[in-house]
């Protein structure tokens, strides 16, 4: 089979008349899939909100399984490959889940300690979505090593295989990064791969469907612009678009959790330390919750964790970012001036619950997870413990007693409820409220307008942005 009878099988999958930017997206992705393609060859797909990229990739992947070549999705987070999963009808998987191993000695279980899978895999075509949140080394997490570099090596170290990154360049890049690398040609190209590039624009729906739409499709455009114009916002034109004051925020949420249910609404802001104060004013004064951890509470996982999971079939590790549910507080205690809580969790991505020791400090620092004081603590209580070890005890046996350690090795957690815009992305939810509260104008740059584009592109029925002074 030819490029263009592959080609006529991907449209008969479509769910619409494609457009001409997508007809001919779909010509370039059946020639790249088609076996005389070579081999050390990448397909790059930057596509922004609202163009049709997820609905032509999920009929690729269709076309692919009818004429029986194996495709294996991928996303950066458990959530990013829950939403890929459910828009492309197949199974996706996170990328270190698949293709990374635990092999022991890394410290608690926080980076270290990983070594890149053997590619079983043959004649495989490996789509990755969200890739613009892939990092490159160090810049996005000082304990890990490039999961840019390991995916490619993953990948083209079996016969046959070759790599799609879907992505959308106007969000923001992975923390530390000034872009997105996995989304650069000329990186791609230093890893020694034959890139080809796509990019659509052209939005699907029409302007005056979607106020959501509307506002991301401005806000990607005004970023091509040099300066930059003024920010805004078009509220009044839409019923899916609204301006909350915050006399009123109590009540909307509250509508937004009966409407959509907590687990599918979501407040994205701009600090971690504004997250906090949403999150304790969310417990307070619309759940009433008074306790500081309580059976059905949201919890926000802030630090990969290898620990808990090292006897769960299908689960490698807990991911920075997930999403969990206490199902039930057994007990809480206080060691070493620490307060920690034996729970059972729910994995909201993966619907798999777990028995797990979690850290409750950590719900309320303004940091994204203990800072190196507060892991110092942590390590000093089980290598100086008494009751564990003598003054003769060699380092050497403290060290390996510590990477057993259930309090070293504790979940450090955030509640769930307001989330960073880093942590929102490669999530969708049907409710979503941004948080726009004053913001300089000296702030109001690139880095500003990749954030509310991303903040933006979160919500799937309803967006409410909260006091938002760049209304017009």
């Amino acid at each position: 089979m030819d490029a263009k009878e592959f080609g006529s099988i991907v449209m008969d999958e479509l769910p619409f008349e494609p457009n001409g930017q997508q007809t001919q997206l779909i010509a370039a992705l059946s020639l790249f899939c088609s076996r005389g393609w070579a081999d050390n060859g990448v397909f790059v797909l930057n596509g922004y909100a609202g163009t049709g990229k997820t609905s032509v990739v999920g009929a690729l992947v269709k076309a692919l399984r009818r004429v029986n070549v194996a495709t294996v999705l991928l996303a950066p987070t458990g959530r990013a490959a829950k939403v890929f999963s459910r828009m492309s009808g197949h199974p996706a998987y996170t990328i270190h889940r698949m293709i990374y191993r635990s092999q022991g000695g890394g410290m608690g279980g926080y980076g270290g300690g990983l070594a890149v899978n053997e590619n079983r895999h043959r004649n495989t075509i490996f789509i990755v979505d969200e890739a613009s949140m892939i990092g490159d080394g160090a810049a996005g997490d000082p304990y890990s090593q490039s999961l840019l570099d390991d995916l490619v090596h993953y990948v083209y170290s079996s016969d046959g295989c070759r790599l799609i990154l879907l992505g959308d360049t106007a969000q923001l890049p992975p923390v530390g990064c000034l872009e997105s690398p996995a989304m650069q040609p000329r990186r791609l190209k230093t890893l020694g791969l034959r890139v080809t590039r796509a990019i659509m624009t052209q939005t699907v729906r029409q302007a005056g469907d979607s106020g959501i739409l509307y506002n991301a499709t401005w806000l990607r455009r005004a970023m091509l612009s040099n300066p930059l114009p003024e920010p805004r916002l078009t509220i009044d034109a839409f019923a899916d678009v609204k301006a909350v004051s915050g006399e009123d925020l109590p009540d909307e949420i509250e509508k937004a959790y009966s409407r959509y249910g907590i687990e599918d609404t979501m407040l994205i802001t701009r600090s971690n330390q504004r997250a906090t104060q949403y999150n304790l004013a969310i417990r307070s004064r619309i759940l009433e919750k008074n306790e500081m951890l309580t059976g059905g509470e949201l919890i926000m996982i802030a630090r990969n964790n290898y620990h808990w999971t090292t006897k769960v079939p299908g689960i490698d590790f807990i991911a920075n970012g997930d999403i969990a549910r206490v199902e039930k507080v057994y007990g809480t205690e206080e060691r070493g001036g620490l307060r920690f809580a034996d729970v059972k969790i729910r994995l909201v991505d993966r619907d798999t619950d777990l028995d797990v020791k979690l850290i409750l400090d950590s719900l309320v620092t303004d940091t994204p997870a203990l800072d190196a004081e507060g892991l110092q603590k942590l390590a000093d209580l089980c290598i100086n413990d008494p009751d564990r070890f003598t003054p003769a005890t060699p380092m050497s046996t403290r060290m390996r007693t510590l990477r057993s350690d259930p309090y070293f090795n504790a979940l450090q957690v955030k509640y769930g409820y307001a989330v960073t815009c880093h942590k929102a992305q490669g999530g969708q939810w049907s409710s979503v409220f941004v948080d726009m509260g004053y913001i300089p104008p000296e702030a109001q740059g690139i880095d500003f307008y990749r954030w509310l584009y991303t903040s933006t592109t979160r919500a799937v029925r309803e967006l409410n942005y909260i006091n938002p002074a760049i209304e017009h």
